[in-house]
């Protein structure tokens, strides 16, 4: 009997995890929106973009040390800029400096965004700390050929809804060399987290995603232009694990029974 528990046991767990991962992390031929992780993947050559100056930039040629990349688009009603407003106070408090040990990108993934919009929203994000450091925090444009290069590339998957679009939540690192090498997911980056993926990045060592609870329990809602807590994914396991153990719990009663039962029935004789 005790087999039987532990067998069951270990299904529960199989049956709540597996249940996550078909929410979280879906085959890439299916995901609409979310991350398909890339590590290790190289950002390809050519991909051409336009600064915040109204500049021609080739984005491989600009990354020459750790960086972040965020991809955002600008007329975002709320995640996009708690995503920069979060890497504004990780430059702040990092024990890194700007410029020297690494370095930021922001790409636009909608083909309308303008340079102009990108130097409004880089402005906004730059305080007189961080505003000396501006020319290694760039805010790039482009049109939809590279921009879907960039994202495919990522594994960065998302779509139009309406003026706004529906897209995960994350920021990538990139090696010097333009390697991914770490995903970090939400909309708030602990600064010890963000300096660990650089130190990595600058070595050249990826790391697997350990943390993706954020991709699987929010979900975009475009009327409401708000992401908000996907209850009915997140009862459903919650529900699955339950039903699963008091399932559980009923055969260890009923084989607690059967043995007092037996017990009583055939006492034991000195």
């Amino acid at each position: 009997m005790k087999t039987k528990i532990a067998f069951l046991i270990i299904l529960a767990f199989v049956l709540t995890a597996g249940g996550i991962r078909a929410f979280a992390q879906d085959p890439a031929d299916t995901v609409e929106v979310g991350v398909v992780e890339h590590l290790d993947k190289i950002i390809p050559d050519g991909l051409s973009f336009r600064d915040e100056n109204n500049k021609p930039v080739i984005l491989k040629e600009m990354i020459k040390r750790p960086t972040i990349l965020a991809l955002i688009y600008f007329d975002c009603p709320g995640i996009c800029p708690q995503i920069l407003a979060s890497i504004s106070n990780v430059v702040k408090k990092l024990e890194m400096q700007l410029g020297k040990d690494y370095q930021i990108i922001t790409v636009s993934f909608n083909e309308l965004d303008t340079p102009d919009k990108a130097l409004d929203k880089k402005n906004s994000f730059l305080d007189r700390k961080s505003r000396r450091y501006g020319q290694y925090w760039n805010y790039l444009t482009g049109d939809s050929t590279n921009i879907h290069a960039l994202t495919n590339a990522i594994g960065f998957k998302f779509i139009h809804a309406g003026n706004d679009f529906i897209h995960p939540t994350c920021i990538t690192i990139l090696s010097p060399e333009g390697k991914i090498t770490r995903y970090l997911y939400g909309t708030t980056y602990l600064p010890f987290d963000v300096k660990m993926a650089l130190i990595e990045a600058q070595k050249g060592i990826s790391r697997p995603t350990i943390n993706r609870v954020l991709d699987f329990c929010f979900t975009y809602d475009p009327a409401g232009r708000r992401y908000s807590l996907a209850v009915t994914k997140v009862s459903a396991t919650i529900i699955i694990f339950i039903a699963v153990i008091f399932f559980i719990s009923l055969l260890v009663r009923s084989s607690r029974k059967r043995s007092k039962s037996k017990e009583t029935s055939n006492p034991t004789k000195l």
